[in-house]
């Protein structure tokens, strides 16, 4: 059984300000606290790996080419932080309004956990071991549907917020999720035990 594990970030509204199908540089915020995650992360041994629906190319907002440079950068950037990717998982294809052969029911497509399963199967993972920090009731669902065992609803800056019924901890900032992943380790059948016991 694999001993590896990875934290799994949405990025729209995890890693960057979701302002709309985010497509291009200039358009991209990064959130506070967002690198100090993930290098807390990859300073513990954990993989950190994107899983991102980007319905906005299947809709033609944007092009996959514009999706692949801005993500190049994107990486850059944690790289110059200490903070690096391993890898970026998207999804283009929308089951309605995806424009040609953007038009899918894909697997992939969060609640759907597709991304989840490649990103284990690619790197060994053991997902029951491995976190999933996202803003939206989709990534919890398909974290619970792929096995991960620890799953973070970041709540940023709604008051009060919905707890997604999937979710098994609630931030209300990346610095609070950047507690949860420093102050436990993960224990079995998606329970977290605290790191002194």
């Amino acid at each position: 059984m694999s001993s590896r594990r990875a934290l799994f970030l949405d990025r729209d509204g995890v890693i960057n300000h979701d302002s709309g199908y985010v497509g291009r540089i200039e358009d991209f915020r990064f959130i506070e606290g967002i690198f100090n995650l993930t290098r807390t992360a990859v300073q513990n041994g954990l993989l950190a790996i994107v899983v991102t629906n980007q319905a906005g190319i299947g809709r033609g907002y944007y092009t996959e080419d514009d999706f692949l440079c801005l993500t190049e950068w994107m990486c850059d950037r944690f790289a110059a932080e200490g903070a690096p990717l391993t890898d970026v998982f998207y999804c283009p294809y929308h089951p309605e309004f995806g424009i040609g052969r953007y038009r899918v029911a894909s697997y992939d497509r969060k609640p759907n956990p597709g991304m989840l399963l490649r990103a284990a199967d690619r790197y060994g993972l053991s997902l029951a071991d491995s976190m999933m920090v996202g803003d939206k009731g989709s990534d919890m669902d398909a974290a619970l549907n792929a096995g991960v065992g620890a799953r973070c609803y970041l709540g940023l800056g709604r008051t009060p917020f919905d707890v997604p019924a999937a979710a098994t901890h609630v931030a209300k900032s990346l610095a609070e999720a950047t507690s949860i992943l420093f102050h436990h380790r993960f224990g079995g059948a998606g329970e977290l035990t605290d790191a002194e016991s």
